[in-house]
């Protein structure tokens, strides 16, 4: 008897691709405007390091556990976005030997023009959705924030 495997779902999309989309969207405009703004030598991989909160402060271990990526990985980014002119490394505050990141200048003008695009983003998504509906959403996402999954 052969096995048989059950199709997955395919109306309504599960709750991952109903978030995975509007993300990908949203990565592949900030990639286009920030390289039509003068930042053409970003790339996806790069908002891995300049996401929200940014990181500056933060270790190379804690920003790779944040991507989800090795260190190494996060380690060969940041030696890219430094030779780039949007990052520095330097010793830690304690004495414990690490590095901490921070933003250069040309660092926190991306980041506030990504800022500025997740704006334009919002107010287009309030659009669409309506106003009251967009603030719902953003609550409910909002609300999953401090939950295990996330955690």
């Amino acid at each position: 008897m052969p096995l048989s495997r059950e199709e997955p779902p395919k109306k309504p999309p599960l709750i991952g691709a109903l978030l995975r989309v509007p993300a990908m969207a949203i990565h592949r405009k900030l990639i286009r405007d920030l390289r039509a703004s003068g930042f053409e030598d970003l790339s996806p991989p790069h908002m891995a390091v300049i996401q929200y909160p940014g990181p500056d402060g933060l270790r190379p271990s804690a920003l790779a556990e944040r991507a989800a990526m090795s260190k190494q990985a996060m380690n060969q980014l940041l030696k890219t976005l430094e030779a780039m002119g949007y990052i520095t490394r330097s010793a830690g505050p304690d004495e414990s030997g690490g590095t901490v990141v921070h933003f250069t200048d040309r660092g926190r003008a991306a980041y506030q023009k990504m800022a500025d695009i997740l704006l334009d983003v919002e107010r287009e998504w309030a659009q669409e959705l309506g106003q009251k509906r967009f603030t719902e959403l953003k609550t409910l996402l909002g609300d999953l924030w401090d939950t295990p999954l996330i955690r």
